[in-house]
């Protein structure tokens, strides 16, 4: 069940990096609703973290919740702020998914 909570924490890290690119590209009150889906997104992200490493590995949940933020963020690059992407960007993207997986596997 904490994995489940760890990646759910992560994927509201890559929330609060999408309201950070929302926030930068608006103007006016869009732009404090931005900023504040980002505090949100944050505090319960950071909550998820401490609640699934009452169990898991701090280290281990750590890497992996900062893991699925760092791919999510670059994915979201890609779809929405049209970042570029060529074969090194996507191969490292890979090797970091396998190495997420890969503690995942390794941990008891």
């Amino acid at each position: 069940m904490n994995w489940i909570i760890l990646v759910i924490g992560g994927l509201f890290e890559v929330a609060f990096t999408y309201c950070i690119g929302r926030a930068n590209s608006a103007a006016g009150t869009e732009k404090y609703l931005w900023y504040l889906g980002f505090l949100i997104s944050v505090s319960i992200s950071m909550a998820l973290l401490i609640k699934a490493t009452k169990t898991l590995p701090l280290g281990t949940a750590y890497a992996v919740w900062s893991g699925i933020g760092a791919v999510g963020s670059v994915l979201m690059g890609i779809f929405f702020f049209k970042e570029p992407t060529d074969f090194w960007r996507l191969f490292f993207i890979f090797t970091l998914i396998s190495s997420i997986v890969g503690l995942k596997v390794v941990s008891s």
